[in-house]
């Protein structure tokens, strides 16, 4: 399985939702919480193409997007593929 990071903030309802669809498909990730290393906004800005909210969520080299993306490519039987060695 492919390394899976996600860039979070506590209070965040996606950022829970996006996590719960990881937890629940068995998917070990590394979570970066921005409300514990504010330093590392601005890499996940520059990994994410200038986004700034969360979650961003980075799969591999791929970046996904946020919670709505991660979804989609659930829904679009594409999360699998993508998660996938």
């Amino acid at each position: 399985m492919k390394a899976v990071e996600i860039y979070t903030a506590p209070l965040c309802g996606f950022c829970h939702a996006a996590k719960r669809l990881l937890q629940q498909k068995g998917v070990t990730y590394t979570e970066i919480d921005l409300g514990q290393h504010p330093d590392r906004r601005s890499e996940m800005m520059s990994r994410a193409h200038g986004r700034h909210t969360v979650p961003q969520i980075f799969i591999g080299d791929t970046h996904v997007g946020g919670c709505d993306d991660l979804y989609a490519l659930d829904r679009a039987g594409k999360l699998d593929g993508l998660l996938a060695a």
